[in-house]
């Protein structure tokens, strides 16, 4: 049986459902609105457990999970959901050992579940032009115990990327079409690429950038979950749904010495402006 130990951090959950992530130290206490959890109470005892405050409130003490630590990091902007984390991992191939690039870094939690993937042998190198994100960026990465896995760059990717052959590229930022250019040279033939757009038209403009690199396997979508009331003798919808919060754009470079001549002569005559 696991026995929380001095700075591990576990997840509290009240009757009411609210949430908190704390790191054990000795001798400190953690103050709520249903009363003081001491941490020397749980050091050194078994998780999954109830535990009740001076005011007799009770609290689970469970070992948090990737996606409780996404969903609680400090916020300074809107973070890439779980629902796209996931679809974002897989398509872009995302492993232990891969060297993979993302930007913009915003509040981290996309930086967080890139660390956690390619510990303990690979590396995120994460590019923010905006200090105060990076700053609590840096501050959620490292509560989450993942620093050693991720390089902040203080940048503007306009001026380019500092690695070269990485295995996959996620642009978070306005216009991605805008930095293709500096996308490509630094990906390794064969490498992922991802974006996320919150609109249509911006999707749009990303795919007809696009059509000018080596790039191919074009794919477009949107992630819904629909959560359900745990009740069984009332199972339905819960009330409240978290709608669309973006498009993810994917795609793989190609080396340009497999590109069909032909093939590039008539991409370029359909993206003259016809007058």
């Amino acid at each position: 049986m696991h026995q929380a130990q001095e700075h591990d951090r576990v997840l509290l959950i009240s009757p009411d459902r609210k949430q908190y992530i704390i790191s054990l130290q000795r001798g400190m206490r953690f103050h709520t609105h249903k009363g003081i959890v001491d941490h020397d109470d749980l050091i050194g005892q078994p998780l999954g457990r109830e535990i009740r405050t001076h005011l007799n409130h009770s609290f689970m003490v469970l070992r948090p999970s990737l996606h409780d630590i996404l969903m609680n990091v400090k916020r300074v902007s809107q973070i890439i959901y779980p629902k796209e984390i996931g679809v974002i991992l897989l398509k872009l191939d995302v492993s232990s050992g891969r060297r993979v690039i993302e930007a913009g870094t915003g509040s981290g939690a996309l930086t967080i579940a890139l660390a956690n993937a390619v510990r303990p042998a690979g590396k995120v190198y994460s590019y923010e032009l905006r200090e105060e994100m990076l700053r609590i960026a840096r501050e959620n990465v490292d509560t989450a115990g993942l620093s050693d896995y991720v390089s902040f760059h203080h940048s503007d990717i306009a001026d380019g990327f500092e690695q070269s052959e990485v295995d996959a590229l996620f642009l978070d930022v306005r216009e991605p079409w805008c930095y293709l250019d500096r996308v490509c040279p630094v990906l390794a033939d064969g490498g992922f690429f991802g974006a996320l757009v919150p609109t249509t038209n911006q999707v749009s403009d990303l795919l007809a950038g696009m059509t000018r690199y080596p790039l191919t396997g074009v794919d477009v979508m949107e992630v819904l979950i629909r959560r359900y009331k745990p009740v069984p003798q009332r199972l339905r919808p819960r009330d409240v749904m978290v709608g669309h919060t973006g498009y993810l754009v994917f795609a793989r470079k190609i080396s340009k010495m497999l590109l069909d001549p032909r093939r590039e002569k008539r991409r370029g005559s359909r993206n003259r402006v016809r007058i």
